[in-house]
């Protein structure tokens, strides 16, 4: 019985710990889209998490632009925003997640379910922005994140060194390499030079 009582107490604690990090809605609608260029960000849709901390809708966008709150489960502080034709991908990637499915496991399911069309991906490129700091360097009062380092993604299906030009490779710091040639996730990474 003191055992039973012990895990109760344990997971109200650990419910409790959760809830409480999670942001307000204005706070976690002005981090997450500091990952977007200004011009995209008052109109972006930002999903962000409620009080019980399932990923909902804050705000409904009007530019095509879909940025994503940092989740309070995780370590650090990390924000993205893509292009609305990317959601589809990135929703699957979530359900099969929230399954239990490993990298590998989602990786194989979407691969088959774009190629069988039941998975749509962006015909022409769709950019993929990720913001990525330390929670020593956040203020969860106003929302501001110092010392972050941003990541720029372009995805497009099947795109090759052949085809694009680009080493399948890093290179040097700040140069553009393409990962995942050939592949259905393949995408121009780019990331800062520090």
């Amino acid at each position: 019985m003191k055992n039973l009582i012990f895990v109760f107490v344990f997971a109200f604690a650990f419910s409790a710990f959760s809830q409480s990090k999670i942001l307000p809605n204005n706070i976690q609608i002005k981090t997450a889209v500091l990952a977007a260029p200004e011009m995209y960000r008052d109109g972006a849709t930002v999903l962000g998490y409620n009080s019980e901390g399932k990923l909902i809708t804050l705000r409904e966008g009007t530019n095509g632009m879909v940025c994503l709150a940092d989740d309070p489960n995780k370590e650090g502080i990390s924000v993205a925003c893509y292009g609305a034709e990317l959601e589809p991908f990135m929703a699957r990637g979530r359900e099969l997640a929230a399954e239990g499915k490993s990298n590998e496991e989602k990786e194989v399911i979407r691969k088959n379910e774009i190629d069988g069309g039941t998975l749509k991906m962006p015909a022409e490129p769709s950019m993929l922005y990720i913001l990525a700091g330390e929670e020593k360097d956040y203020s969860s009062e106003t929302g501001e994140l110092l010392n972050s380092k941003i990541r720029y993604v372009i995805y497009k299906p099947y795109m090759t060194g052949e085809s694009t030009g680009l080493p399948t490779k890093p290179q040097a710091p700040g140069m553009p390499w393409l990962m995942d040639a050939g592949t259905h996730r393949s995408h121009i990474m780019v990331t800062p030079a520090n």
